[in-house]
């Protein structure tokens, strides 16, 4: 593996489970190498009150604590420093991030020079969630400044569900081979997620796999056929477990935001 992690990584965690799904073997492969791991969660990760059923709303704050005491118990498991804590908790709600990336990227930059950041790790560019792939698109500002690797979780590529494998490989990944102590520890840190075991299931705890992250042309899908979190929008009334997003949207969305980061830079820089 060589000089594969950095010595002060900054995880993004779009929602909190994701630093679990993604790389939680790798964590612990970086950190035997001498690598402090950071947290940067950036959404709280429950989905906004307005989409629970009438009855779950009242209990939303709940809800939201719940998962920060989730999040926190998962770092100390794992041994990571989260950069967010009760006071500067992330209020943005999940499946919205990809609204809300000019201050995404904010946070990250402020992350990186506060940290003396030097590698950063991120959910590729795949389809699995709206919020994921706006991420992907906003590190990607700082490729060719510091190291990224992108770490694959799941897809639906073929109309299969796919776990831990990226949808269009480019001969650069790195598949992790999970010993079995990493498996169980995985799991574990898994089941620390009690309020999201219904979400869970998908995930394998047999390998990791990651890249540098890739070139991608986010104007266009992750790949052919319906994504992830499209596959149940047939459902005809809004359930609050069904992602309504519209992915042409998402696209549209990080078009705009990627074209207002790069009008702005002097025109040497954009070449």
């Amino acid at each position: 593996m060589g000089n594969l992690y950095g010595k002060r990584i900054l995880v993004l965690v779009p929602h909190p489970d994701d630093e679990v799904v993604g790389c939680s073997a790798a964590i612990g492969r970086a950190q035997a190498e001498g690598s402090q791991i950071f947290a940067l969660y950036l959404t709280h990760g429950c989905i906004a009150q307005d989409t629970l059923w009438p009855w779950q709303r009242k209990n939303y704050g709940t809800y939201v604590n719940r998962r920060r005491i989730e999040a926190e118990t998962v770092a100390t498991f794992l041994g990571i420093t989260p950069l967010n804590n009760a006071s500067n908790w992330p209020d943005l709600s999940a499946r919205y991030l990809w609204l809300h990336m000019e201050a995404v990227f904010q946070q990250i930059q402020k992350a990186i020079a506060q940290n003396n950041i030097d590698q950063i790790w991120v959910p590729a560019f795949e389809g699995g969630n709206a919020d994921h792939d706006a991420l992907n698109a906003i590190t990607s500002l700082f490729k060719g400044q510091i190291s990224i690797l992108e770490f694959a979780e799941y897809n639906f590529h073929h109309g299969k569900a796919q776990s831990q494998a990226f949808p269009q490989p480019n001969d650069t990944e790195i598949l992790l081979t999970l010993s079995p102590e990493e498996r169980v520890k995985k799991r574990a840190a898994l089941t620390l997620y009690e309020s999201e075991q219904q979400n869970l299931n998908y995930v394998k705890c047999d390998r990791e796999c990651c890249r540098p992250l890739a070139s991608y042309d986010y104007s266009q899908m992750p790949h052919a056929g319906k994504l992830w979190y499209a596959r149940f929008q047939w459902v005809p009334f809004r359930h609050p477990r069904v992602d309504f997003t519209n992915p042409q949207d998402v696209a549209k969305s990080i078009q705009t935001f990627l074209n207002a980061k790069t009008s702005a830079l002097p025109v040497a820089a954009r070449q």
